[in-house]
């Protein structure tokens, strides 16, 4: 997983490889990048270092299912997932 929006693009490249660019972001989903908003705004305003405190609150997981042939090892399906939405 990784810190951004997840992207629209998930597909099946020739051979059997599944794609998307952004599989998007597990954390807090009330968060900036999964921190409290407040620290980031203050960072932000005064361009001074600010202890970054990890938000809480709801949850959110974005991420791929990917099906894979066993016999080949190639994948014949890739599913976005967005929870909880």
């Amino acid at each position: 997983t990784h810190t951004h929006v997840q992207t629209a693009d998930e597909k099946l490249l020739p051979g059997g490889t599944a794609y998307i660019t952004d599989v998007g972001f597990c954390g807090a989903h009330d968060s900036v990048i999964g921190r409290e908003k407040s620290s980031i705004v203050e960072r932000f305003k005064t361009l001074m270092p600010v202890k970054m405190h990890l938000a809480t609150g709801g949850v959110q997981v974005d991420g791929v299912v990917i099906d894979v042939d066993e016999a080949t090892g190639k994948a014949t399906a890739i599913e976005r997932i967005q929870r909880p939405r």
